[in-house]
């Protein structure tokens, strides 16, 4: 993990979806609709302007793992993020690749 990782326990609402999500300090997206919220510089800080909603655009599996690529609907900044244990993958099939 970074340095620059900055551990957040929040809870919030989907501006997507609408669905209550609880945070662990890792949480960075809607575990239902794989959206997130352009909040962060560096994970955790919460100290971006933007605000906008990170769109999923695209994935891939690597070393086992599900790697979603997200785009900022405001900026066009692309994050990549890893999907945890829970996530909804159905999402991804509407997605593509």
């Amino acid at each position: 993990m970074s340095s620059t990782f900055q551990r957040t326990i929040e809870n919030f609402v989907c501006e997507n979806c609408g669905y209550s999500v609880e945070g662990n300090g890792y949480t960075n997206h809607c575990p239902k609709c794989l959206w997130s919220k352009h909040v962060d510089v560096n994970p955790g800080d919460r100290l971006n302007d933007c605000k906008g909603l990170m769109k999923p655009i695209s994935f891939e599996i690597k070393n086992g793992e599900t790697i979603l690529s997200q785009k900022c609907v405001v900026c066009g900044d692309v994050r990549r993020i890893k999907l945890l244990p829970g996530d909804n993958t159905e999402v991804l099939f509407q997605i593509g690749v």
